[in-house]
């Protein structure tokens, strides 16, 4: 095995390619790239090197191209797992909790936000798909070779902090799911902490794929809710195709709009999924596989988050609960009342599965980023003995995150309302970072985004950014005219945007964009050099000013954010 590099500076990155034997040796790099056979990849941890070891099978790494359909859906079945489980992991309890309110307070109506979330959920995460197979590297180490340590450190605290108090609502969700079968969160808690840690640390990444879909699936849980409930299938196609408001739009309507946005589209999903991908050992011959692994999530977790609304709109649809959205237990004590005693203890399971889902994967996430950063072992493939501080890191931040649910008295409405809005703050940098990251020829080669996708990228993070720029500004200043803003927002992107395409089909950006490193290799087994002999990225004028606008609102945001906070914590 190759040898590691482990300590408090990040480790070196390594090539590492399958000899003869089918194992991984370490090679030094070749003299001339256009003579290598076999395909090579460079990566922090030896661990990440070697056969694909999940749920549902196995892929040798010296195992030839598969062809017949059988053999393609038993390669799917083996990769399957990152994108399902990112996607699944995001409809987490502030999921559940947003989309009952959605169909509480205003029926089926707000259900074609959710048909527009598909194609954005697909474009950011299909990017990361790329990052990790051909890169091998963590998008925190990423952003920190690329865009200089300031950016990296941001990214990691800033994930570390949102993460966290991310991780302390998914314990209220837990709190709040076995609160209605009358278990103390004394109780609940802890036990949910440590059976989290205990599912993570077992040192095989196929355990842990496994414990991760018995989450999964358990999602289904959704489907006699929903049959229960007796949905008008009239109103749902109608709603999912039709944009309305039920009552109008005004800054309730809309801010809950944001809300459903924020809640499905996160900055720990490009963390956690890029560094997935490379735990998983995917590497570029897999990336379709990869790809319909997130398709097929996409579509899974918009159909349940549909389902969650139907649910509350249909089955309170007349009743004095209809308007009256509270919390996610009181939307289970409702549902027992309206259509039946056994539908209160299936939504309670829904939420306590989606709580220990999205505890699970985003704490992760963290885990990740820090060993990207600091250049320890981050694998799933190695023991708690060979990996402690990646572990560590797990288990501090899901026993901290466990801790403050049960202080008596603690802040819990002010950090859910914090994690929104930090959310919102984090969103631009991510979104910009994971674009500018995918258009890096020096890092994904024959891989960088091709033109339409860069257009349609650039619409998408150009929308996400106005949404939270929208919530950000609700936050701190909650009498602001939310219609307005955004329509001055909306007119302020359409012009930014047509700006930015016009500068994109300028005269001889394209062929100077096309040139990348080793551009003799075949597609399929490019990969990307070491980051430390990659050329450094060159920063023109109005990047630079960009990347300055960019960082001076991300700080301006968290000051105004802590002041917030120390306000609602006094009040």
């Amino acid at each position: 095995m190759a040898r590691e590099t482990v300590g408090r500076r990040p480790a070196p990155l390594q090539r590492l390619r399958a000899d003869s034997t089918g194992l991984p040796a370490a090679t030094a790099p070749a003299a001339a790239p256009s003579t290598m056979a076999p395909p090579e990849r460079f990566v922090l941890d030896s661990a990440h090197v070697g056969d694909i070891q999940g749920a549902f099978g196995t892929i040798r790494l010296d195992e030839p191209g598969r062809r017949s359909l059988r053999a393609r859906t038993l390669a799917l079945l083996a990769i399957i797992g990152p994108g399902l489980i990112v996607m699944v992991g995001d409809n987490d309890a502030g999921g559940v909790a947003t989309y009952s309110q959605a169909g509480q307070n205003y029926g089926t109506s707000l259900l074609w936000v959710l048909l527009l979330l598909i194609p954005v959920l697909i474009v950011n995460q299909e990017m990361v798909v790329r990052l990790g197979a051909v890169t091998g590297v963590g998008h925190a180490r990423l952003i920190n070779e690329r865009f200089g340590r300031f950016w990296g450190w941001f990214s990691v605290g800033d994930l570390f902090l949102l993460n966290f108090l991310t991780i302390v609502t998914e314990f209220i969700g837990v709190s709040l799911a076995l609160g209605y079968f009358g278990v103390s969160k004394y109780l609940a808690v802890p036990i949910a902490a440590v059976l989290l840690v205990a599912i993570t640390s077992t040192g095989s990444f196929r355990a842990w794929e496994r414990g991760m879909f018995v989450f999964v699936f358990a999602n289904l849980l959704v489907i006699p809710l929903f049959f229960m409930s007796h949905p008008s299938w009239s109103n749902v196609a109608t709603h999912f195709v039709v944009p309305g408001i039920r009552g109008g739009a005004n800054s309730t309507s809309v801010l809950l709009i944001i809300a459903i946005v924020g809640t499905t589209v996160a900055p720990w999903q490009l963390f956690f999924q890029q560094s997935n991908v490379i735990d998983k050992r995917i590497t570029p011959r897999w990336i379709n596989y990869e790809r319909l692994d997130t398709w097929i999530g996409a579509f899974i977790v918009v159909v349940g988050a549909a389902a969650l609304i139907a649910i509350s709109a249909f089955a309170f649809q007349g009743t004095r609960y209809f308007g009256s959205f509270t919390d996610a237990g009181g939307t289970a004590r409702a549902l027992a009342h309206t259509i039946g005693s056994v539908a209160g203890p299936f939504f309670a399971l829904v939420l306590l599965n989606a709580s220990m889902i999205g505890a699970g994967a985003l704490t992760l996430s963290t885990s990740y980023a820090f060993g990207d950063v600091f250049g320890t072992k981050s694998s799933l493939h190695r023991s708690w003995r060979d990996a402690k501080t990646f572990y560590m890191m797990f288990a501090g931040l899901v026993l901290g995150g466990a801790a403050i649910v049960l202080i008596p008295g603690a802040p819990l409405g002010v950090i859910t309302e914090a994690v929104q809005a930090l959310a919102g703050v984090l969103l631009p940098s991510a979104s910009v970072f994971l674009l500018l990251l995918c258009n890096d020829r020096e890092v994904l080669g024959p891989w960088a985004n091709p033109s339409w996708l860069n257009a349609l990228a650039s619409v998408i993070i150009g929308i996400l950014v106005l949404l939270s720029l929208i919530l950000m500004a609700t936050t701190v200043f909650p009498t602001i005219d939310v219609t307005q803003f955004a329509l001055i927002g909306g007119a302020v992107l359409a012009v930014v945007l047509a700006g930015f395409g016009l500068y994109l089909i300028r005269p001889g950006r394209r062929a100077a964009d096309r040139s990348y490193p080793r551009a003799d290799l075949p597609k399929e087994q490019w990969t990307m050099a070491p980051l430390t002999l990659l050329a450094r990225p060159q920063w023109s004028t109005g990047r630079k000013v960009a990347m300055l606008t960019l960082r001076g609102y991300l700080v301006v945001s968290v000051i105004l954010l802590v002041v917030k906070a120390i306000q609602l914590s006094g009040g």
